[in-house]
């Protein structure tokens, strides 16, 4: 973000140099992910690595977490600056605002840290069951496939960039199955099952430090554990339509009075209720800001795909 001459920010145009190809549309479209290699430059991964740990550190000495076990943790924005910055980073926001288009806010955070496995842990220990994300949403809904609704970008602070490491698993080309396949999978909730071997189309994300991966909330995925030295670090932001209710417990609203119209809107506010379903232009900077720099280029002016 830059200043601007009321000390706000305004939208950087380091954004135009990131924005969705034609070719990432499609891989996104059809395996349900992307990688976006250094979307984190070094300074700000440091940074990010600082703050993850002083939130960590905190919670170990007030006991709501515990060495060699995964710490997961959402109220962060308002923690530190560097969060704060990484809501509509340059890098990955053009890639969301291109596969969702402009009527979107941060519904959800977390960041999770994963330390080694214990020397006592059981076999198969730190296995998330497979699932698409959303919950009952994958129940609820009635279209086929379900809806995409949302998007996530996941931040890898450390190396994991071999398996063992607590990767996240995903099966690409999933995001279409509204069919568990195999039947041991289902939606998380209610019903909660543990698959007993890794499909054969999962594959680990193995990335560098700095990494970031968007992926469609319904691509299958699972958490895995971490036999290896490193303390696996991640932040997961996502990314939804307004008119979807917030997911986590995210403190923002003090924040507003410091930041632009656009990050207003990426933390979610609206001039009143009815605007997240039919926005006005103060609704969606958003929109406006995109229509500055590519007129009314319809997949901009009216969303995704120009729907």
């Amino acid at each position: 973000m830059d200043d601007n001459s009321n000390g706000l920010k305004i939208m950087n145009e380091e954004c135009l140099s990131h924005l969705l190809t034609d070719e990432e549309r499609d891989h996104f479209e059809k395996q349900g992910y992307l990688y976006v290699p250094n979307a984190l430059p070094t300074d700000m991964r440091e940074r990010l690595l600082e703050a993850v740990d002083k939130l960590h550190n905190n919670a170990l000495a007030k006991g709501k977490a515990k060495p060699d076990t995964h710490w997961g943790f959402s109220n962060f924005l308002g923690t530190d600056d560097v969060f704060l910055d990484l809501v509509d980073h340059p890098t990955t926001l053009p890639k969301v605002w291109g596969i969702l288009g402009w009527n979107i806010y941060l519904y959800h955070a977390h960041m999770h840290v994963k330390p080694p496995a214990a020397s006592d842990a059981q076999e198969g220990d730190g296995w998330l069951e497979w699932h698409q994300d959303s919950g009952r949403v994958n129940i609820e809904m009635e279209t086929h496939p379900r809806p995409r609704l949302s998007l996530k970008v996941a931040y890898f602070l450390t190396d994991v960039s071999e398996p063992g490491r607590g990767n996240f698993y995903i099966r690409p080309g999933s995001h279409y199955s509204d069919v568990p396949l195999p039947e041991v999978e289902i939606s998380r909730d209610p019903l909660e099952k543990s698959a007993s071997s890794i499909p054969d189309d999962a594959i680990p994300v193995c990335v560098e430090p700095g990494t970031a991966v968007l992926f469609d909330r319904r691509l299958w995925h699972s958490r895995s554990p971490n036999t290896s030295q490193i303390t696996r670090k991640a932040l997961f932001y996502g990314y939804g339509y307004r008119w979807i209710r917030q997911k986590d417990d995210m403190t923002v609203e003090h924040l507003y009075e410091r930041c632009d119209p656009i990050r207003r809107q990426l933390l979610g506010a609206a001039v009143k209720n009815n605007g997240r379903y039919v926005p006005t232009d103060e609704d969606v900077p958003l929109r406006g800001w995109l229509i500055e720099q590519f007129g009314e280029n319809v997949v901009y002016s009216q969303g995704p795909l120009g729907a």
